[in-house]
């Protein structure tokens, strides 16, 4: 006969460690981010994702209803924009999209490497980055793709699919 303790021990789950460059490292619209724990791992719970942000780089405007998003920015600059305005967001900064739809970009101002550590509530995002990206190691840069016509259509199903929506890049300039 087991006992209360002994049952309670078998239900528990391991820790989840990764190594300095362990997790899927994929090249995003020209940035790389490291999947270091998904939805897989999670039970859907969260998903933490280390991004290298060159610069120039970063996601032009999109939206995700279902999903908040959290920034904290562990080195460099980017400029956060939304349908609420424009922040700086610098080293040991946090910022937090909420669930809702924001439609919010941000991007790398700068000439260093920004580095940010993002975690979203639920997991869900780091799916939509596993069916876009291109493999490719830390710390590597791949140029973006050309965002012909053609492209976007495609990246905007994709996105739809994952439960996003991506706009145009001029789309917070307009508001």
């Amino acid at each position: 006969m087991t006992s209360k303790k002994q049952r309670m021990e078998n239900k528990k789950k391991s820790p989840i460690t990764i190594g300095a460059t362990g997790g899927k490292t994929l090249s995003i619209v020209g940035d790389t981010y490291r999947i270091l724990v998904g939805g897989a791992e999670t039970n859907s719970a969260f998903a933490a994702i280390d991004m290298l942000i060159p610069p120039g780089g970063g996601p032009g405007p999109h939206e995700h209803a279902q999903i908040e998003e959290l920034f904290y920015v562990i080195d460099g600059e980017i400029e956060v924009r939304s349908e609420f305005g424009t922040y700086i967001a610098r080293k040991g900064s946090f910022v937090n999209i909420p669930k809702g739809g924001v439609v919010h970009s941000f991007k790398n101002k700068t000439d260093q490497t920004a580095h940010l550590l993002c975690i979203v509530v639920p997991s869900g995002l780091e799916t939509f980055f596993e069916e876009i990206g291109r493999p490719v190691g830390y710390g590597e840069f791949l140029p973006p793709a050309q965002m012909d016509h053609e492209t976007v259509k495609k990246l905007q199903a994709i996105a739809e699919k994952h439960g996003q929506k991506v706009y145009p890049p001029d789309y917070l300039d307009n508001i």
